[in-house]
């Protein structure tokens, strides 16, 4: 199994977030050691555009390869790097700005694609405890079917809790009378498991409605008739967009050595 990092320096809300020190080294390097960790996956590579990267990941003694600027999205970036692993090779897409990622996370995504030949896709979900992230649209929610398969991927509130609704008056007053509501909520995170075929595959699909109305490439698999299998995981990540998001991973790395 490979592990693929996409790496682009450029970031809107935290320009050049990657390289950001944590602890004294790069965010990016963190990410490459937590992917390293899981026991189901053989090679790490690093998919980057910029040379800045490139340098720092390869002076730490990682892998690393130029990927061409024009991508649009890391699951292209990393289908460019894939499209030379061999055939029937299984790709773990980790995002390069979650330092935190347990390796266990990965392992049991992976894990799916392992037991189940049919299956072509993973990916992972925490519980969500905190009101605000079922409110947030920067927070993906995913419902699944009866055998763990995703029905959909939203920005909105999903499912929706109409009785308690009605009861309260507004999803935000419910959720703070009825916190046991929280349980039916679940937060998608980061991390996707292909078969390179698909994968290949994926990314020659042209855009889709609902995945350019929420901004959810995912949404694309689903709409052309692919069953993604989501695993919930116990270990959260913390994804680093924001300054605070970067201070919040800061203290767990330093309190944990």
């Amino acid at each position: 199994m490979t592990a693929i990092i996409p790496a682009r320096y450029a970031s809107t809300r935290l320009p050049g977030k990657l390289l950001l020190p944590l602890a004294g080294r790069p965010l990016i390097i963190h990410t490459i050691e937590q992917a390293s960790k899981a026991a189901l996956v053989g090679r790490v590579i690093v998919a980057t555009d910029d040379e800045r990267i490139l340098s720092e990941v390869t002076s730490a003694g990682f892998e690393a390869v130029m990927t061409s600027p024009a991508h649009l999205s890391g699951s292209d970036r990393i289908a460019e790097v894939a499209a030379s692993l061999p055939a029937g090779s299984i790709v773990v897409n980790v995002q390069g700005d979650e330092p935190t990622i347990s390796p266990d996370t990965i392992n049991a995504a992976v894990s799916v694609l392992l037991n189940d030949n049919d299956c072509k896709m993973a990916t992972t979900c925490e519980r969500i405890d905190d009101p605000r992230d079922v409110l947030s649209p920067d927070v993906v929610k995913v419902v699944t079917d009866a055998n763990g398969n995703a029905l959909y991927f939203s920005r909105s509130p999903i499912p929706f809790p109409r009785n308690a609704v009605n009861r309260h008056g507004s999803l935000e007053l419910a959720l703070a009378a009825e916190p046991a509501l929280l349980g039916d909520f679940r937060k998608h995170t980061g991390l996707y498991v292909y078969r390179r075929e698909y994968l290949l595959e994926f990314c020659q699909m042209q855009q889709t409605q609902l995945e350019t109305a929420e901004m959810l490439e995912q949404l694309r698999a689903i709409e052309n008739g692919a069953r993604i299998r989501v695993v919930e995981v116990q270990d959260s990540s913390i994804g680093v967009d924001t300054a605070a998001d970067l201070e919040r991973v800061r203290l767990i790395i330093e309190q944990n050595g």
